[in-house]
């Protein structure tokens, strides 16, 4: 099966939500706004890993931690939540409008944690960039 590419659907948006949420509520409610920049976000992403508040085994968890981190690249770069959908399932994964570049933010800082990998959220950041630009000069 070929990788299909999409809107969301109110099922998936609704998740992606439910996990951006349980990020954002780590915050008390009256500081809640800062999630709405993109050092707030990253400060919480850093926080919630550096104090260890999630085992390597809570992927559910982990992968909240990517949906967030997703937000900052659509702050950041311009990109759009969308599905994509292959042999293994449907996943969200962010595109840059009017452009073949897909990322998977989702899985970026999980998979790094439950193999044991110190995580620099600042430094994948400048990966997902990076690559997100060379790609982009590529014609994709």
């Amino acid at each position: 099966m070929d990788q299909k590419n999409g809107p969301m659907s109110d099922e998936d948006a609704h998740h992606v939500e439910k996990q951006r949420a349980w990020v954002r509520d780590h915050f008390e409610p009256e500081a809640r706004h800062q999630y709405d920049t993109v050092e707030g976000k990253l400060r919480l992403i850093e926080t919630i890993i550096d104090a260890g508040w999630i085992e390597p085994t809570e992927t559910w968890k982990l992968q909240s931690l990517g949906i967030a981190f997703g937000d900052v690249l659509v702050q950041e770069m311009g990109l759009t939540w969308v599905s994509v959908e292959d042999e293994l399932g449907r996943d969200p994964a962010l595109q840059l409008p009017t452009t073949t570049i897909v990322v998977f933010p989702l899985t970026a800082i999980s998979k790094r944690i439950e193999r044991g990998d110190k995580v620099d959220v600042r430094n994948l950041l400048n990966e997902f960039r990076q690559t997100i630009k060379q790609k982009r000069r590529d014609g994709y």
